[in-house]
């Protein structure tokens, strides 16, 4: 049986997507050379994308929550496609900070809608693998975007990278128009209504197992180049072949936390891969000098990265049952934050002059933390079936 057509628009927007985000890391020499800027300097570029993925995603879902989903998405990829190609001819670092910002905007609002209208557009039982599959497009970005464009970026020019990552937001506006079925959108809502789903407790647990323990992965995936090349003893030539072995991990994660998901539970799956989690950073904390395991460890935390993500989606879904957008926003947001806090904890034992392995230690208890939330969620809610003709959805399910 053949992948649903249907999905492949929010796969090529997530490989758009993931492109942006994740390329400009390798670059920031070259950025910083061409606009005459320090290196710190070059890397506000990537607070600013994330500080418009936070603000972004639950404003712009507020306010579209009325239109159908795929004018909807639409015009979210031609905001991404706009600024994306403005950054490739920005003239100055100033000019460049506010496109960067502005190029944030539409990612967790893409998301948002994106999963909402995969698990409308999946059969019974088939939710969480077609968030999966959405998620897919993220994943090929890791796996083979970021290091060919990085690569086209550093031969010829970082500019590239922008005009690339703008053919493919023109490539998956082409497709959204084309395949992506209609839906109905939900007239009856506000800003304000979308907003009540933060009143319940049941939202608070899922965004901090999505904060602090998926945080805790990022304590490692923020500092993988220190990791392997002064702990390890990979040489820096090499680096962009374990990038590859991450990527090929979380293509694979991503798809495995899907099926597992809707095989065991999204609560007990997502209870299980944090649990995986927390090991295999101990792992990474305590053998990352034998060269070989680290390798084996850079592949299973790569797929653990990825295999939460349809999980927690469906976990959120259902404690949001009417402001399922909005909460698929919020996640995005939660998830920015779980980056900034693991990079951010990550760091300290750096700047007390503790080895690279010693991040993954702070994510071990990072993901404990996590793992304890997502345990005390599946003894509260793990029953919770959502009742579909009680929910005043954001959107109805379409015609196959």
């Amino acid at each position: 049986m053949g992948i649903d057509k249907r999905i492949i628009p929010l796969a090529i927007g997530g490989l758009g997507i993931g492109t942006t985000e994740f390329t400009i890391m390798g670059l920031l020499p070259d950025i910083a050379k061409s606009l005459q800027i320090t290196i710190p300097e070059a890397g506000h570029l990537i607070s600013a994308y994330a500080l418009g993925v936070v603000i972004g995603a639950p404003i712009l879902i507020g306010y579209s929550v009325k239109f159908p989903p795929k004018k909807v998405l639409m015009v979210l990829m031609i905001i991404f496609t706009l600024f994306n190609g403005l950054s490739a001819i920005a003239p100055d670092y100033s000019m460049m900070l506010v496109i960067r910002f502005l190029s944030g905007l539409p990612h967790g609002a893409f998301f948002g809608v994106g999963t909402v209208v995969a698990t409308r557009m999946a059969g019974k039982g088939k939710e969480a693998f077609y968030i999966s599959l959405m998620f897919t497009g993220l994943t090929i970005a890791n796996l083979a975007m970021v290091p060919l464009v990085t690569y086209i970026g550093h031969t010829f020019h970082w500019r590239w990278y922008f005009a690339i990552v703008a053919v493919i937001g023109l490539l998956a506006l082409l497709f959204i128009k084309l395949w992506l079925p209609v839906l109905n959108s939900n007239q009856d809502t506000h800003f304000m209504e979308e907003l009540k789903f933060l009143k319940r407790k049941q939202a608070w647990f899922v965004l901090m197992i999505t904060a602090i323990g998926f945080g805790g992965l990022f304590t490692w995936f923020s500092y993988i180049t220190p990791l392997m090349t002064v702990v390890a003893g990979i040489k820096e030539s090499q680096m962009a072949y374990v990038m590859i072995l991450a990527g090929g991990g979380m293509v694979v994660g991503n798809l495995v936390g899907g099926y597992l998901s809707d095989r065991l539970s999204p609560e007990k799956t997502c209870a299980l891969l944090l649990f995986l989690m927390m090991i295999s950073l101990g792992g990474v904390f305590f053998l990352s000098e034998y060269q070989n395991i680290a390798l084996a460890l850079t592949f299973v935390c790569g797929a653990l990265s990825m295999s939460v993500a349809a999980p927690i989606n469906i976990m959120m879904m259902k404690a949001a049952p009417k402001s399922e957008m909005m909460a698929a926003a919020f996640m995005q947001a939660a998830f920015n934050i779980a980056n900034a806090m693991g990079a951010f904890l990550g760091g300290i034992p750096l700047e007390n002059g503790y080895s690279f392995n010693y991040p993954s230690l702070v994510g071990v208890g990072m993901t404990l933390i996590g793992l304890v939330v997502a345990l005390r969620y599946k003894t509260l809610y793990g029953s919770q079936v959502v009742d579909k003709e009680e929910v005043s959805s954001d959107c109805v399910p379409c015609d196959k």
